[in-house]
């Protein structure tokens, strides 16, 4: 049964007035200019320009030129009718070395975008760090290092300072499960390391920078600010329903979800996480005082689904299927795991490879409601990537993409009807842009961008979302 399955045709889907109908991007991913106005590299600057790394080669030097072209942009979000726009602040930007005073002219950027975004109506979410971190802090150590947790708590600081006036939502992290594990366990993301030690020691420290960047906001925000971190929950399912299997389920959940929401919501690294690494370190990292300050009270927590995870048990003997949708490498993103075995889910997927499953977020949503009833959840991202194809009169027709859309928010809406308290969809992404280790190859946006003359052209699904967006109800009985 499918989430439209549950309504009768004459039903209607429609969200409550104030729902924020939104898009989102990150700044490595659509701002180019990386050497402008102060900026310096980042990690994902290097990791780009390492030979292998990324999808022909392919950097964010230029990206979609979002730096140049933010007004223009902001135009068309609103004639989009998007009443919100996520967008994450690049930390080499503001502060080049990742240490020390910010540099203003960085900062000015952001300002100028905030101003023109309330300008036209859309509501702005900054979020502070999405991958990019200054590669001088990376030479120091990087995530793995407690250091640079503390630095993220003082960056933070100078962001509000510089936004907090007219930011009213914040998140602190994007994907920290990435950043951890694909950084600094498989090596598929910048910054390319294969330890897995060092992944859950970023993992912690990715947490502690969230709850000092937490304090660091609620001491210079106003006290209506809404504060949350964006995390990419995997909705894991057995391959069969055996003890076994059910296991595997277990251990991943442990290190791909729980080792958020534990410290984050509960003040604590669940016990089996604990466990099942043992064998790697004794977490003897986790230093008294920190889960107090990782665990810091959120006004929301922001939601990022795009397809669902099927694991299993591995035979005595069998291979290790690592495939889990991030790009299978030599080494595991899973410590203390790295012998469950991943599937592809039987149906349709998209040009990722990803199966496409609205049930799952469906389910994602109604987990977190039944833990945390009185969380707010936002749908911080949820998209597709297509084979997008340039008709002979300019125009980009998407329909899959559109029933992703279409399916996916009626997911929500549901999960809505039975209780979860989801207050925003965001769609990801905008437009076109650099998608990380697989380049330009990619395209997740609404927006087509022509990386040639960076020309925008609203795709089909564009008009869909923005007619959903206006109406702040789903057409039925679906997608046209």
């Amino acid at each position: 049964m499918t989430a439209s399955d549950s309504l009768p045709l004459t039903a209607t889907r429609r969200f409550p007035p104030g729902f924020l109908w939104g898009a989102a991007t990150a700044a490595y991913q659509i701002e180019g200019a990386a050497a402008e106005d102060g900026r310096t590299p980042s990690i994902w600057d290097t990791f780009a320009r390492t030979p292998g790394k990324v999808f022909q080669g392919h950097t964010g030097d230029v990206a979609v030129d979002h730096y140049h072209r933010y007004r223009d942009d902001v135009k068309l979000m609103a004639g989009l009718g998007l009443t919100a726009y996520r967008f994450s602040v690049s930390w080499s930007r503001v502060q080049p070395t990742g240490r020390g005073p910010a540099v203003q002219r960085g900062l000015d950027f952001y300002r100028r975008l905030v101003d023109e975004l309330l300008d036209a109506g859309v509501q702005p979410l900054v979020t502070l760090y999405h991958w990019d971190l200054p590669q001088e802090l990376e030479d120091a150590g990087g995530w793995p290092h407690r250091a640079t947790a503390e630095r993220f708590g003082e960056y933070a600081r100078l962001v509000a300072d510089a936004l907090g006036d007219r930011v009213g939502r914040w998140t602190t992290l994007n994907e920290p499960w990435c950043s951890a594990f694909l950084g600094y366990g498989s090596g598929v993301h910048a910054p390319g390391h294969t330890d897995p030690v060092a992944a859950l020691r970023a993992a912690h420290h990715l947490n502690l920078g969230h709850g000092l960047a937490v304090r660091a906001l609620r001491a210079a925000l106003p006290s209506g600010a809404e504060v949350g971190v964006s995390l990419n929950l995997h909705q894991l399912r057995p391959l069969a329903g055996t003890a076994e299997d059910l296991t595997a389920v277990r251990r991943i959940d442990a290190v791909g979800n729980r080792v958020w929401l534990g410290p984050m919501l509960d003040g604590a690294y669940p016990q089996d996480l604990l466990e099942d690494t043992a064998g790697l370190t004794d977490w003897s990292f986790v230093r008294p005082g920190d889960l107090s300050a990782i665990h810091q009270p959120l006004d929301f927590l922001g939601v990022n689904y795009y397809t669902p995870t099927v694991v299993s048990a591995v035979p005595d003997g069998a291979p290790v299927t690592r495939d889990d949708g991030h790009g299978a490498g030599a080494f595991s993103p899973w410590p203390g795991a790295d012998d469950v075995a991943f599937h592809q889910a039987p149906g349709e997927r998209t040009a990722m490879g990803w199966s496409v499953d609205p049930s799952g977020l469906y389910d994602l949503l109604t987990r977190l409601a039944g833990e945390h009833p009185a969380l707010p959840l936002l749908i911080t991202e949820n998209g597709a990537a297509y084979e997008d194809e340039v008709a002979a009169d300019g125009s980009v027709h998407d329909p899959e993409r559109i029933a992703y859309l279409h399916g996916h928010l009626e997911a929500v809406h549901r999960a809505m009807t039975d209780g979860a308290d989801v207050r925003g969809y965001f769609l990801w992404s905008l437009m076109d842009n650099f998608e990380w280790a697989y380049g330009y190859a990619k395209r997740f946006g609404a927006v087509h961008v022509d990386y040639g003359t960076l020309r925008r052209t609203p795709k089909s699904s564009a008009h869909w979302y923005a007619r959903v967006a206006r109406s702040g109800e789903l057409p039925v009985p679906g997608p046209a």
